[in-house]
C-alpha cells in the first residue's frame, strides 16, 4: 500500500466515525439504541441485514475454500443463507418484529422470560453472549490477517485498530449508526467487488483464458463441482438448517434488523431483499476467488491468503485501498451489529437479574449501561481474537464453521421455534433440556468421540449433530410433557396474529416469571 491507499483507508475510518456522531443525535433512549425506535425503512433494514452477515472471514477462510475446492464455497455457504432467509422472511421476520411492537421488548431474548421462564432465558442469554464473543473474535482475527498481508502490521495491532474504530461509531450511535454505516459499506463493497471482478477478467484475458475455458484448466480441476471434499450433501443440508435459524435471528443481530422496522410487513420485505442480495452478490465476490489458483500461489496451506495476494498483485494503488476498505467494511458491519445485540441481551435480560440497581435504570442510566456494555463486549472479543490461532481454537475457519455453526443450533432452537404455534406445547423443560443436550452433543462429537474415530468425525456431523439433538428433543419433550399455559399461549398468539387480530387472552403486565415489561425495565 502507498500513500493513496492509506488516504482511502483513513478517509473511510473518518466517515464511519462521522456517521456515528451524526447517529448519536437520533438516539434518545434504549429503544433507539437497540431497535432504532422501530423507525428503520424496510430497504435499509434489508441492506443492513445482508451486510451484518458478512465479515473478512469470507476473504480469508472462505477464500481458502474457494481456492482449494471451487464453487462449493458458494453452494454450501451463501446459497443456504439466501434460501434460509427467504424461508424466514415469512416464518420468522414478521413474528420477531411483533416482539417489539406488541410485547415492547428491545432484546430478541427478552420475551423468553414470558414464553418459558427465567432460568431458560438466562441459560440462552449467557450461552449466546459467550458464543458471540468467540464468533466476533474470529472476525477480528480475520481482518487483522488481511491487514497484515497489505501493511505488515502484526495481528494484535490489526485487531486493536479495527476494534477501536468500530467501538467509537457503534457505541455512540447504536443501531442507527450500524445500519447507516452498513449502507455506506454496501456501496464500498459494490465498488470494490466490481473492481476486483473486472481486474480478474482482464488478467485472464491477458493469459488468453476465457470464462468457460478457465474451468478446463488443470489448476481448476474439480473446482466446478458443487459438493466436494468435506462439503458434501449432509453438510449442505445441515448448513441450510443452521443458517435458517442463524440468519433469521438465532445469532441475535439479524433479529434486531427485523425488530427495527415499523411493521411486520416491512420486516418481511427487508428479509426478502436480503435473501436476493445473498443469492446474487456473492457470485460476483466469489468469482475472483474461484479463479485465484490460475493467478497466484497461496503461501498458507489452507489458501486463506490467496485473495489478499491476488488483490495486491492485480489492483493499482487507490483501488487497492478501496478493496482493503471493503475488507474492513464487512468485518466492522458484522462486529458492530453483534456488539449492539449482545449489549441488548446483557442490559435487558441479564443485568436486571443480577442487580437490583439495574432493575431501577431509567432512560439515561440504561443508555449509559448499553454503551458501556458495548465497549466491554468489543474488548473481550478482541482479547479472544488474539487466541484464535491457538491450539484451543485452531484457525479462523474452524472457529466460524465448527464452533459457531455447531453451537448456534442448541441456543437458537428454543428462541426461534418458541415463536411458532406448532411448537406451543414445548415449554421450559423442552427448551432447557434441548439446549443442554445440544451443547453436550457438540462436546462429545467434536472431542471425545472424534478423538477415538480414525481421521476424526467428519465436519458435517460435527456441525449437524448438536442441532439435530436439540431439535428432536425440543419437539418430543413438548409432546410428552406439554407446558402450554394460558399466559404462554397468549405470548405466542400476540406474535402470530396478523393485523389487529391479537389474542384476547390477557398477558400479565408484571409479576412472577410471566413479565412482559415492568416499570423498572422501560423502553
Amino acid at each position: 500500500m502507498n500513500s493513496l491507499d492509506w488516504a482511502v483507508l483513513i478517509g473511510y475510518f473518518g466517515v464511519m466515525v462521522a456517521i456515528g456522531v451524526w447517529s448519536h443525535k437520533r438516539v434518545d433512549d434504549v429503544s433507539d439504541f437497540f431497535t432504532a425506535g422501530g423507525k428503520m425503512p424496510w430497504w435499509l433494514s434489508g441492506i443492513s441485514h445482508h451486510m451484518s452477515g458478512y465479515s473478512a472471514v469470507m476473504f480469508t477462510g472462505y477464500a481458502g475454500i474457494a481456492y482449494t475446492y471451487g464453487v462449493t464455497s458458494f453452494v454450501t455457504w451463501s446459497f443456504p443463507i439466501a434460501l434460509g432467509i427467504a424461508i424466514g422472511s415469512k416464518l420468522f421476520a414478521p413474528r420477531i418484529n411483533r416482539l417489539r411492537s406488541r410485547l415492547h421488548v428491545a432484546s430478541p431474548l427478552e420475551y423468553l422470560r414470558n414464553r418459558y421462564n427465567l432460568p431458560t432465558q438466562q441459560a440462552l442469554a449467557w450461552s449466546g453472549m459467550l458464543l458471540k464473543i468467540v464468533d466476533v473474535g474470529a472476525k477480528w482475527a480475520a481482518i487483522a490477517t488481511l491487514l497484515s498481508v497489505f501493511t505488515g502490521v502484526t495481528l494484535n495491532q490489526g485487531i486493536l485498530v479495527t476494534g477501536a474504530i468500530t467501538a467509537v461509531y457503534c457505541t455512540i450511535g447504536g443501531l442507527w449508526a450500524d445500519a447507516l454505516t452498513e449502507l455506506g459499506q454496501f456501496v464500498i463493497q459494490l465498488l470494490a467487488g466490481v473492481s476486483m471482478f473486472v481486474a480478474v477478467v482482464l488478467k485472464l484475458s491477458d493469459k488468453h483464458i476465457g470464462f468457460l475455458d478457465a474451468w478446463n484448466q488443470p489448476a481448476l480441476h474439480g473446482h466446478g463441482k458443487p459438493l466436494v471434499g468435506p462439503y458434501g450433501t449432509v453438510f449442505l443440508l445441515a448448513f441450510l438448517f443452521i443458517k435458517l435459524f442463524e440468519y433469521n435471528g438465532g445469532m441475535l443481530n439479524q433479529a434486531q434488523r427485523y425488530m427495527a422496522t415499523g411493521s411486520a410487513y416491512a420486516a418481511e420485505r427487508g428479509a426478502r431483499l436480503s435473501a436476493i442480495l445473498w443469492l446474487v452478490w456473492p457470485v460476483v465476490l466469489f468469482f475472483p476467488m474461484w479463479m485465484s489458483p490460475l493467478l497466484v500461489q497461496a503461501q498458507k496451506p489452507d489458501g486463506s491468503d490467496s485473495y489478499g495476494l491476488m488483490t495486491r498483485q492485480l489492483l493499482p494503488h487507490g483501488l487497492l485501498g478501496l478493496v482493503v476498505v471493503g475488507f474492513f467494511s464487512h468485518t466492522m458491519a458484522m462486529c458492530s451489529s453483534d456488539a449492539n445485540a449482545i449489549a441488548a441481551v446483557f442490559t435487558r435480560d441479564v443485568a436486571p437479574v443480577l442487580s437490583a440497581r439495574a432493575r431501577a435504570w431509567g432512560q439515561r442510566s440504561g443508555l449509559i449501561a448499553a454503551r458501556v456494555t458495548t465497549v466491554v463486549f468489543l474488548a473481550l472479543s478482541m482479547a479472544v481474537a488474539t487466541q484464535v490461532n491457538s491450539p484451543a481454537f485452531k484457525d479462523i475457519i474452524t472457529v466460524v464453521i465448527k464452533w459457531v455453526a455447531g453451537l448456534m443450533g442448541p441456543i437458537a432452537i428454543p428462541m426461534m421455534l418458541g415463536l411458532l404455534r406448532p411448537f406451543r406445547r414445548s415449554g421450559p423443560t423442552a427448551a432447557l433440556t434441548s439446549w443442554a443436550a445440544g451443547l453436550l452433543a457438540f462436546w462429545l462429537v467434536n472431542y471425545p468421540i472424534s478423538w477415538n474415530v480414525s481421521g476424526g468425525v467428519p465436519l458435517q456431523y460435527q456441525v449437524s449433530v448438536p442441532l439435530a439433538v436439540s431439535l428432536v428433543l425440543y419437539i418430543v419433550i413438548g409432546h410428552v410433557k406439554p407446558e402450554d399455559t394460558p399466559e404462554r399461549l397468549a405470548i405466542i398468539e400476540k406474535v402470530n396474529a396478523d393485523g389487529d387480530a391479537v389474542a384476547a387472552v390477557p398477558v400479565p403486565a408484571s409479576g412472577g416469571d410471566d413479565v412482559v415489561s415492568t416499570p423498572n425495565h422501560p423502553l
